[in-house]
């Protein structure tokens, strides 16, 4: 059975860090970044391995992972004993050892080309996942959201960092639409009825809002049983009345046509399912 946070998916930025993944078989976190985004079941059991754009045509995906067999705690000058001394020379890592990498049947690739943090998933959802916010595993709540966002067609990011005023923020799920954007909030009960957690989301609220979020907050009753009643329709006006959802390329995308006159768009009719569909990476042929 699959469990949360069996998986690690990190970035890698650079080639050089590459090769260490690929030829010398470990990878690094520093315990600072380990401490302050790594929730619980570390070390993971495997890693994945996100590239950005300096990898070219794999840029931008998740396309190897390997099983993790050892993790070390260890200072910067025993794994690159031959840099010279520098003030990153006494810093702290987690050295994880892993088997050889394996390509992914089909590369996770990520919409917006955003760059991630880290990303404590599931193998289930990393062998499964056509895109990068199928693997974020965060709460049943999201999850079911984000179910029908994607039904809806609705291009959302999960998990992005938003910094206002010093503070930084993880949206449940961002929206952008061609006049403003949306923070879609999926909160259980237990937020709403601790007077210190209503405190904390006032400023939230006030700093996102200040910069021109518009947020959308659903209880667990509402994702769980008014989906379709209230949740979805309140998506909907929200995303039209900011003009429709912005999809890169094409023009933007209302999702239900108003009553009275209606002028056909890039989007209606035939066209509508195809033209506003972002293809996924061709998938890659296992390696024998």
């Amino acid at each position: 059975m699959s469990k949360k946070g069996e998986v690690l998916v990190a970035i890698v930025n650079n080639k050089n860090d590459f090769a260490e993944v690929r030829e010398n078989h470990w990878y690094r976190i520093p315990v600072s970044s380990a401490n302050k985004w790594l929730k619980d079941n570390f070390p993971p059991k495997w890693l994945a391995i996100y590239q950005t754009k300096i990898f070219g045509e794999e840029a931008f995906c998740v396309n190897y992972y390997a099983k993790v067999i050892d993790c070390r705690k260890v200072y910067r000058h025993e794994i690159f004993p031959n840099e010279p001394i520098n003030e990153k020379t006494n810093n702290q890592y987690y050295q994880l050892f892993i088997e050889p990498l394996q390509p992914l049947d089909r590369p996770i690739f990520s919409l917006r080309r955003r760059r991630i943090i880290f990303i404590q998933t599931t193998f289930e959802k990393v062998m499964s996942a056509e895109q990068i916010n199928d693997l974020y595993d965060e709460s049943p709540l999201e999850d079911a959201m984000w179910l029908e966002l994607k039904k809806l067609e609705v291009y959302a990011e999960r998990q992005e960092f938003i910094e206002v005023n010093e503070r930084e923020y993880a949206l449940d799920f961002s929206v952008y639409c061609a006049d403003g954007k949306i923070d879609i909030e999926t909160d259980g009960d237990y937020w709403h009825s601790h007077p210190e957690k209503r405190a904390e989301d006032s400023i939230r609220y006030n700093d996102l809002n200040s910069i021109g979020w518009h947020i959308l907050r659903f209880t667990s009753k509402q994702v769980n049983e008014q989906m379709s009643e209230y949740c979805v329709p309140k998506i909907k006006d929200t995303i039209d009345n900011l003009g429709g959802l912005d999809v890169g390329k094409f023009l933007p995308r209302k999702l239900k046509k108003p009553t009275g006159t209606y002028q056909s768009s890039l989007f209606d009719s035939s066209t509508e399912k195809n033209s506003n569909r972002v293809l996924p990476a061709k998938r890659r042929s296992k390696k024998k």
